[in-house]
This record gives C-alpha cells, structure tokens and sequence, in this order.
C-alpha cells in the first residue's frame, strides 16, 4: 500500500496478513496450545484468495494473460473460484468456472454476484472430468486460458511466501506442529516447506475426510467436507513433509465447526471444523505437553448456512414464532 494513509490501491491489496488467536473453550483435555490462523478474514473470506492472486498475478507477469482479453478458467469447488472472481472483477477479466452441483448455494450467488460465469457438472462427476472440461474450454474458447490451481506452481509458492512467514512471525518461532486440510495441497507444501526450513523439528500434519482417504491409500468416497478430499493425489502435495495425513469423518467436521461458532465465537466453514478436530486430537496426545499447535482456518462460515452444517440453526430461523 502507497502513502501514509495505508489506502490500498485496490482490493488484492488487502490478500493475506490474516491474524491468529488461541483456542480457549473447545480445548478439554488437551495438554498443548493451538492456535488458528484466521484466513476466514480473507477480503472475501477464505484462503484461496492468496493463490487466486498469485496465479493472475504470475500469470500476468509472464506475458500469458492480460485484462480485457484473456478469459480465466478454472474448475474449483467454489472457494478459489470466488477468490478468482473476485480478482477478476477488480483486474477486468472475464471468468468462466467449472464446478460440481453439490457445492452451497451461497458459492453459486457469490460467483454470480462477482460477474462470473457458472457450469455446473452433475453429482457423479469426478475431479478429472472438471478438468477435461476446463481443458477442452480453454482449448474452445478463444483467448481461453486455463488457470489449473492443482497443478500451477504459483500456488504453493504463495503459501511459501505469504501464509508460512505470517505464521512463523506470528508464533515468535514458537510453533512446534502445522496442521491444514488437503485440497490442491498448496497451502501445507508451500507454508509446511517454509516452516520446515525455519525449524526441522516442526511437524506437519495434514487432515483429510475420513469417507475418502486416498491420502492414506484408501478407496475415494463420497463426503461432506467441502474443499478439500478431492479423490486424488494432489500432484503438488510433497509428501516428504508432511509427518501424517489425519483422518476426520464429516460428522465429526461438522461437530466441530458448530463448537467453534457456540464456544470460540469463531464462525467458520466445515473444512475449518476438519482441521480443528485434527488439532485437538494431536493436542490432546501426551508427547505434545506444553507444544504449540498452529491450524489454518480456511474459510468463513456464512458461505455455509444453505448446508448441512447449519440445517438445525436454519430451520429454527425459519419456524421461529413471533409475537
């Protein structure tokens, strides 16, 4: 940011320099701290914001791509394709984003609301044929330029960047342990292979659904953690890194989640509430005594009030009496 005002020039600016706060009230029984990283407070929300510039940003900086010509495309399941939208529309580019129909409602409106265009694909497509869409539109579509977040270097390497220095600075080099959920794998190999650096005793954890554990050689299934388990092996995820992938079912996701809004005061979307019931399960193991845990929070937890997560509140809401 230029001048002495600290006004941003526009609203990537604003990308990062998320804040941490400690756990206080869902930590029974544990015997280590934890402390979440807040990417919730994204500008819009969710840490895929980071990658979404850094790949225009990349892209632009190597001749690829230029505003008011280039059209971006990109297949997501909402949370990078809102971060591109967002961009997009500040930048002057066109968006065409490829997503499964399972996705919230509120992706939907908010990719609308950003100017984007949506296509759908049905319930029993899979990531690959995302991306053979994505593929064969780019290939279609003329001045077509397809982003790929699972396979683009910029995406990692924004995380390594950004996300692990933000982390490192704010834990005072303190953090003994790095926990985040797996979708693209971006933000554990960029963030976990800076930390790493600063520290080879950090261990890094990642956290996957329990239904669809192909991370840890099971078969891919259906589950309800949005954004990440995406049924496959991300091609950038360095597993040399990474210590363990923990397994978290959907319910215990969405148990956790709930508890964060009710005792933390921390609404946030359900691949948060993944990774926090990772963090407590490591907090609570007695080699952890006196550690310092740090978990990334993906996303805020309004873009999921059309879901499951939230179905009770919402229906509450709506047959609430009035007087």
């Amino acid at each position: 940011m230029e001048g002495e005002c600290g006004i941003a020039k526009d609203v990537t600016e604003l990308v990062g320099g998320t804040p941490m706060v400690y756990l206080n009230r869902v930590v029974e029984g544990c015997v280590a701290r934890i402390a979440a990283k807040l990417e919730s407070m994204e500008p819009c929300s969710s840490v895929k914001e980071r990658i979404a510039h850094s790949m225009i940003k990349d892209a632009e900086d190597r001749g690829l791509i230029s505003p008011g010509k280039t059209i971006l495309i990109e297949m997501t399941s909402g949370n990078t394709g809102i971060g591109l939208a967002m961009v997009a529309a500040a930048k002057g580019y066109k968006l065409i984003v490829v997503m499964p129909s399972s996705v919230s409602t509120e992706r939907r409106i908010l990719l609308l609301a950003f100017g984007a265009e949506l296509i759908l694909m049905g319930p029993t497509k899979t990531i690959p044929d995302l991306d053979k869409k994505a593929r064969e539109l780019a290939e279609t579509t003329p001045d077509g330029y397809y982003i790929n977040q699972f396979e683009n270097p910029a995406n990692p390497k924004v995380h390594y960047d950004t996300t692990g220095p933000e982390i490192w600075r704010g834990s005072k080099g303190e953090i003994d342990a790095f926990v985040s959920s797996i979708g693209t794998a971006g933000t554990i190999t960029g963030a976990g292979r800076f930390l790493k650096e600063q520290n080879s005793a950090i261990k890094v954890y990642g956290v996957e659904p329990a239904e669809s554990a192909v991370l840890n050689g099971e078969k891919a299934g259906k589950h309800k953690i949005q954004g990440i388990g995406a049924g496959i092996v991300p091609p950038q995820l360095d597993f040399s890194i990474v210590e363990e992938v923990l397994k978290i079912s959907s319910e215990e996701a969405f148990e956790t989640a709930k508890l964060l809004a009710s005792k933390e005061g921390l609404l946030v979307g359900i691949s948060s509430g993944a990774a926090a019931a990772a963090a407590i399960k490591l907090a609570k193991k007695p080699e952890n005594a006196g550690k310092l845990i740090v978990v990334i929070f993906p996303s805020f937890g309004e873009r999921y009030l059309s879901t499951e997560l939230f179905e009770s509140e919402r229906h509450a809401a709506e047959t609430m009496p009035y007087e």
